[in-house]
């Protein structure tokens, strides 16, 4: 998609791969809509890019503030690209999750995507040409201990891309999958940017996802993986997970003293 032509959806814009994205995204004369529950960083984009961004206040968790994102939808001209940007981890042993963390990173990463989708789509098959972006993960194609509820839901978000592409194969609508590795953001708190950096986990600042999700969307590529050798790994562990598995029992003890802590 030409970017110039993009007149996209993003949620999660104010998150930090959220906010580099719209930056990205504007620099290439996109027009957007951006959804968040904090205004604040909402509000800061818009003054930065005069004419080029609309806003949403809305928690896309609960019903009604999927239903303030679909009004405000109906009211963007054009509307033809929903980027999924909207998403939460939390690191540790799974014993160390309540049942309401499981469910708040299910629900937001998995569900509430998946719903808002389905009211969109409506709208995104009436265009000459649509785009459907999920925002994925690394660890949606490679199981990693600490991370188990996030590769749950990262896991699920990317067979729910695959299915709805092959669903979705006969309209004018594209699914794209796009999966950053780690990265330097709030998401990922002092204790992960510690353990990262004793087991050499190299981790992008949001500006470097941001631009490769652009370039990913330009092109339309069904699945992008991002960072190497994260891509090689993807790969290796759907063809031989036996040789993935010692790889990463090496690091368990690591990964289990920064959890405990």
């Amino acid at each position: 998609m030409n970017i110039s032509q993009c007149k996209a959806l993003v949620t999660g814009a104010g998150g930090g791969i959220g906010q580099a994205l719209v930056e990205a995204l504007c620099r290439e004369g996109a027009r957007l809509l951006v959804a968040g529950r904090h205004l604040a960083p909402l509000q800061d984009l818009a003054r930065r890019f005069p004419g080029q961004i609309e806003i949403v206040g809305a928690d896309i968790t609960t019903a009604a503030g999927r239903d303030a994102v679909l009004e405000a939808t109906t009211r963007f001209d054009g509307f033809n690209c929903l980027i999924n940007a909207a998403g939460i981890n939390r690191f540790g042993l799974l014993e160390q999750h309540d049942e309401e963390a499981i469910a708040a990173i299910i629900g937001l990463n998995v569900t509430s995507t998946l719903q808002l989708t389905r009211r969109l789509l409506p709208q995104l098959a009436r265009q000459e040409r649509a785009l459907i972006v999920n925002l994925g993960s690394t660890f949606g194609s490679i199981g990693y201990a600490g991370f188990t509820a996030y590769c749950a839901s990262k896991f699920a978000l990317r067979g729910f891309s695959e299915a709805l592409r092959r669903e979705l194969a006969d309209t004018p609508v594209k699914v794209l999958y796009i999966a950053p590795r780690a990265a330097r953001t709030a998401m990922n708190d002092s204790q992960v940017v510690a353990m990262n950096k004793e087991l050499k986990v190299t981790m992008d600042d949001p500006p470097i996802v941001a631009a490769a999700i652009v370039s990913a969307v330009r092109r339309e590529r069904s699945e992008s993986f991002l960072g190497w050798p994260e891509k090689f790994f993807v790969r290796l562990n759907s063809l031989l997970p036996a040789i993935v598995d010692g790889a990463l029992r090496k690091q368990l003890p690591i990964i289990k003293r920064f959890a405990r802590s």
